[in-house]
This record gives C-alpha cells, sequence and structure tokens, in this order.
C-alpha cells in the first residue's frame, strides 16, 4: 500500500511581538531625547594632522568667530549650576524656568544683563532680535564677564564632579589673533595653562 505524503509547509515566524517592541523603543527614545539647540555661530574650524578625542563630559568649549566669544558648557546639571552661580554674581535671580531653559542651550553669547529675557525667547526670535552678541571681552580682568562664566563653570564643575573642567577652544580659521590672544589671557589668568584647540582632520 503506498505510503501518503504529509504536504511541507514552509516556516512561518510571528514578527508582531518585535513589531509591537521596536516601536515601543522608538516611541520611549523619541520622546526622552532632547533636541539640540542650533548654534548660534557657524565657524570653519582650521585644519590639522593631530587627532585627540574630545570629551564628552567635564568640558568647557569657547567658540570664537566674528570677533564674537561664545561659550559652551558641556552638562545639564553643570549649565544649570554655573547659571545660578553667575546669578548670584551678578545679584540676579533666575526661576526653576529659566535655569531649566538654560540647561538644554548649546553655546550661549550674550550679556548677563539680557540673560533672562534671552532665556523666554525661542530660537527663532533670538536670530531675528540679534540679542546674541557674544559674551562681552572688553574686560578679561578678574571683574569681565568672560572670566567670571570660565571661572563660575569650572567651580560648578568641580563642586559636582570633582574634576577639574578641562577647556577647548574651537576658532574661526580666519579669526585675527587678538581675539584669540584675550581668551588666553582669560585662562591663564585662571592657572589654566593646558588647553585644547579644536580643528578639522586634515
Amino acid at each position: 500500500m503506498p505510503r501518503v505524503k504529509v504536504p511541507r509547509k514552509s516556516t512561518a515566524v510571528d514578527m508582531t511581538a518585535m513589531c509591537d517592541v521596536a516601536f515601543l523603543l522608538l516611541t520611549f527614545f523619541i520622546l526622552t531625547a532632547t533636541a539640540r539647540q542650533p548654534d548660534p555661530l557657524d565657524i570653519k574650524t582650521p585644519s590639522s594632522t593631530v587627532q585627540f578625542k574630545v570629551p564628552d563630559k567635564d568640558l568647557g568649549i569657547l567658540s570664537i568667530g566674528k570677533g564674537k566669544v561664545f561659550f559652551e558648557i558641556i552638562g545639564k546639571d553643570v549649565k544649570e549650576l554655573a547659571l545660578l552661580k553667575m546669578g548670584h554674581q551678578y545679584s540676579i535671580k533666575f526661576s526653576q524656568e529659566e535655569v531649566k531653559r538654560f540647561g538644554v542651550l548649546s553655546a550661549f553669547g550674550v550679556p548677563m544683563g539680557n540673560m533672562k529675557q534671552f532665556l523666554m525667547m525661542s530660537p527663532e526670535e533670538r536670530k531675528r532680535t540679534g540679542i546674541e552678541a557674544g559674551i562681552p571681552t572688553q574686560d578679561t580682568t578678574r571683574n569681565g564677564e568672560l572670566f567670571k562664566w570660565v571661572e563660575q563653570a569650572r567651580y560648578a564643575n568641580a563642586e559636582l564632579h570633582s574634576v577639574d573642567m578641562r577647556i577647548s577652544i574651537k576658532g574661526d580659521g580666519d579669526q585675527e589673533y587678538p581675539v584669540i590672544r584675550k581668551i588666553v589671557n582669560v585662562l591663564q589668568e585662571q592657572k589654566v595653562n593646558k588647553f585644547s584647540l579644536i580643528t578639522n582632520a586634515e
């Protein structure tokens, strides 16, 4: 008697559960991610053959271009504490909302007198009003705003992370030397004689 052949069927894998997990993860990352603010200063960094990776924490970046100086503090907690310390220096009280807004900024360059107005603006309003004129650099002594920003950011980083903040300078390739020299003077006044220059790889 002939044997009955059972028809062969291809293996089927139900992907429903995996799709659910994938979409749940995607939704989680989208809802918890913080959008990076656009850089207010377009800088064309000079090229270099030296390769050294810039750390992603305990870092302050001074951006220089078009005669303006901007400061970027890496780390939301360090930014917020640095703002509170600067407010104490200039007798300015910042609200919780203003501190929270400052914590998600990238680089900023605005005099302390305009900081509260600046924080409550949208990115489009900041560009339109031109309020970001750079951190004032006329006075590079201990009384100058740039000196105090670097100083208080270093204090905040040391207080929160118990390590010294590393300072990097991101300068435009066409920037004139006197502006760079002002920044170096500010750092040397604080006994910061070791810093990095951010460049593009050749």
